[in-house]
């Protein structure tokens, strides 16, 4: 035997195609399963959001509303969101979520819900927990519309200055979500008839807002709110009039934008 001469190879095992088409199979069958579980997830958020999203609305209608407040909450915190620079996604879950912010009204006793005067200490303390409320129906997820929704109704109620309820967050503690639903919330319920006074004018709406600057509100997004409230206004009023909403999110206009 040569020692210089090469060995020679042998030759590849017959079943080598069939384990390579075994692989691309077993590759496609792993992808298909993976489509499978995303479609079944995104299926069941949707199913989740959908239930929630009706027991918000029935937390309006017990609390005397027609239910329109909410889809105002929703376009026009989308719209202040975009105006605030936040990405698109960030703006849709926002669309999505804001409506939920008063869900834990629904375990609120009607007698002090829906009390005509002013509410007794016992009574305030009773109304300030439904934001807990909210936060246990919706917390406990990994859906990111319904996390977002959770921390917005818990935090929609604490103030920039550190008054507010039910932890007493301050400044940028309060998560940037509920600090815009906040706004919206308050410009929105100014100019709502309640039961227990007329709605304010837009003009006295605005002065109120501004009063607010620094205490009870984000001053950033305060500002931004004041410089566009003759779009949110008009959003708003076409809203009530059926002709904008989710379906048609609004984009901010370049005099929107605050100096």
């Amino acid at each position: 035997m040569n020692p210089d001469r090469p060995t020679p190879t042998p030759p590849a095992p017959a079943h080598n195609d069939l384990d390579q088409r075994q692989l691309v199979r077993l590759l496609q069958d792993f992808h298909q399963l993976r489509r499978q579980r995303e479609q079944a997830y995104e299926a069941l958020a949707r199913a989740h959001h959908v239930t929630l999203s009706k027991l918000a609305l029935a937390a309006e209608y017990k609390d005397g509303d027609t239910g329109i407040h909410i889809v105002r909450i929703g376009a026009l915190s989308a719209y202040l969101a975009r105006l605030l620079g936040k990405p698109e996604a960030w703006c849709r879950d926002i669309e999505l979520a804001a409506p939920m912010h008063d869900i834990g009204k629904i375990g609120i006793p009607d007698s002090i819900l829906k009390k005509p005067g002013g509410l007794t200490a016992q009574e305030r303390e009773i109304m300030q927990t439904h934001p807990l409320i909210g936060a246990q129906i919706l917390g406990n997820t990994d859906v990111p519309v319904l996390a977002m929704a959770a921390e917005i109704a818990l935090g929609h109620h604490e103030r920039w200055d550190g008054t507010g309820y039910p932890r007493g967050l301050a400044g940028d503690a309060i998560p940037e979500s509920a600090r815009i639903v906040a706004v919206i919330d308050f410009i929105d319920a100014l100019t709502m008839d309640r039961c227990y006074r007329k709605a304010l004018s837009d003009a006295e709406t605005l002065t109120m807002v501004q009063a607010t600057r620094g205490s009870h509100f984000d001053p950033a997004i305060v500002d931004a709110a004041v410089a566009a409230f003759p779009r949110l206004a008009a959003l708003r009023d076409a809203i009530n009039r059926g002709e904008a909403g989710t379906q048609h999110p609004a984009r901010p206009q370049a005099g929107d934008l605050p100096h």
